[in-house]
């Protein structure tokens, strides 16, 4: 159906409007991402202290072997996005999370939900989070959601042995060539190797302490959580940034090529009805000229 030159344009402001904005929010995930990015690497370097902490307790307490019971109750802590525009970031998470919990046959399954959009992700694969937090809105605030969930921890373990609990993070992590994956890391029970005595210490100077060993360790392990949860968090962040950049990008480029065919049909139509107008001009001129013809020739 052909359209007239008035549709045309108002097409063309239309999609001129919806570039500028795809542009803004392309602009802002960009922005958005690199303060996440920076939090990520400086908790990373903070962990491997603690990490370091582990490995020094344990070469100077001498290695400590951890029960690896079955757990009594499995809790998973997801790492979603409250808002849209991100792709199916959310939904191939949520298969993830699903696949997980499967495969958990032992104990009682409970998860903690971070983001709307995560919650509704995860009831479309049958989960029912028991409690939906908000996302961090900063890189200030994945602190105060690390201690959020870090404390939820706590209420989760009080009066069970640490290796009667399961707490597992799944969130999104960046991958190789830039591409995303969705991720379970296992929290808790405590991996071995962490507590592992290395044969040879790498200094001269050899670890020791002096606070009790009991208050160090519950220290170390608390810092370990801590550290965990706000890098699962940082990374889900930035993943989803990343997520929403790449949309915008591709809906910009897809702007782009509609509003080249517009202007297109634009030009063309502009010429059409130019070359009409042009038309009935020359047909009056000529109209105008045969009765003159006719006055002149004689009787």
């Amino acid at each position: 159906m052909a359209q007239t030159l008035e549709t045309l344009t108002r097409h063309s402001g239309t999609l001129t409007s919806i570039r500028g904005i795809v542009h803004t929010m392309k602009t802002l995930s960009a922005i958005n991402a690199a303060p996440y990015e920076h939090a990520a690497r400086s908790i990373e370097a903070y962990h491997q202290t603690i990490l370091q902490g582990f490995a020094a307790f344990a070469y100077r307490t001498g290695e400590i072997i951890l029960r690896q019971d079955d757990a009594l109750e499995h809790l998973v802590i997801v790492f979603g996005s409250d808002h849209g525009l991100c792709g199916n970031y959310n939904e191939v998470l949520a298969e993830v999370v699903q696949k997980h919990c499967q495969g958990q046959t032992v104990g009682k399954q409970r998860l903690i939900c971070i983001g709307a959009q995560m919650n509704d992700a995860l009831e479309d694969q049958g989960l029912a989070p028991e409690a939906v937090l908000l996302p961090p809105a900063s890189a200030e605030g994945i602190g105060r959601l690390a201690g959020d969930i870090v404390t939820r921890i706590d209420h989760f373990s009080q009066g069970q042995p640490l290796h009667h609990l399961a707490v597992t993070l799944a969130f999104t992590q960046r991958g190789d060539h830039d591409l995303r994956e969705p991720v379970t890391r296992r929290l808790l029970p405590l991996a071995p190797s962490l507590l592992q005595r290395e044969k040879h210490w790498d200094s001269r100077s050899l670890p020791d302490y002096t606070m009790e060993a009991d208050a160090l360790l519950s220290s170390l392990i608390r810092s370990h959580i801590f550290a965990s949860v706000f890098r699962a968090s940082a990374e889900a962040m930035v993943t989803e940034n990343a997520a929403r950049l790449a949309l915008m990008q591709q809906a910009e480029q897809s702007v782009d090529e509609r509003i080249e065919e517009v202007t297109g049909e634009l030009r063309s139509v502009r010429q059409t009805e130019i070359t009409n107008e042009l038309m009935d001009v020359v047909i009056g001129f000529e109209a105008l000229k045969k009765p003159r013809k006719l006055r002149n020739q004689p009787g």
